[in-house]
């Protein structure tokens, strides 16, 4: 789980991510001192969770929330307690109150990962329920099957869709990350920023390449751990 900090207090975001580090599940990506610094992350970065104060100078915590169109989890870590109605009425995971004791901080993260693997789990039974989906590329609405997808390249808002059975990529407006949430997670990985395969094509990882039936793509530092989520679950199918 990809993990945001924003806090304009440095010893603030110190300690978030020392407490992190009892944390296995969660990578924190970046840290942010204002509202500005964390919506150009969000806009750069896969982000699923945001631990994020409320009192910043600027755009405030509240305010960040209510602007973004995607939502990542979030949950508000804040000295004032004035604020908490509000922020449930956002739907945040959970609301903690400094100082935290490390105790209820860990149980935060348990509730957020309970909620990220059921709605990982339900986004796989929906998709596996599905082999195909429809998409507009080349001004026409096409019918893609997912197990014809290579893979996906990123360029900023154009997708490239290879597929193994044409010589012409499909071409379509819209962002990788959109595209992302509608292909099946047991089989698409994001290697790259811009970048995502279909594992059924992988033919050998070497030395930051992955190698397919038809290509030579990068593989990033920070989505290695793709790598290792990619090959335990072939071992277990």
């Amino acid at each position: 789980m990809r993990c945001l900090l924003i806090d304009d207090e440095p010893l603030a975001l110190d300690l978030l991510e020392d407490n992190l580090k009892y944390v296995n599940y969660i990578q924190v990506v970046g840290r942010c001192r204002t509202a500005g610094e964390a919506m150009i992350m969000l806009q750069e970065e896969e982000i699923d969770l945001l631990f994020c104060d409320i009192h910043m100078p600027g755009l405030n915590g509240l305010q960040l929330v209510k602007s973004l169109v995607q939502k990542p989890m979030i949950v508000f870590v804040t000295a004032y307690e004035k604020f908490a109605i509000e922020g449930f009425e956002l739907d945040v995971i959970d609301y903690l109150v400094k100082p935290v004791p490390l105790e209820r901080f860990l149980k935060a993260c348990n509730k957020v990962n309970m909620l990220f693997e059921l709605r990982k789990r339900s986004a796989d039974d929906a998709q596996l329920r599905k082999d195909h989906f429809f998409l507009y590329a080349d001004y026409n609405l096409v019918k893609i099957s997912f197990k014809d997808i290579e893979y996906v390249e990123g360029l900023k808002d154009y997708v490239k869709i290879n597929l193994a059975n044409q010589p012409k990529p499909l071409i379509s407006r819209t962002s990788i990350k959109t595209l992302e949430l509608q292909l099946p997670a047991s089989h698409f990985y994001r290697i790259h920023r811009s970048y995502l395969i279909n594992v059924d094509y992988v033919m050998h990882i070497r030395r930051g390449k992955i190698k397919t039936a038809n290509a030579e793509l990068p593989l990033s530092d920070k989505y290695r751990d793709m790598i290792h989520k990619m090959t335990s679950r072939e071992l277990e199918q």
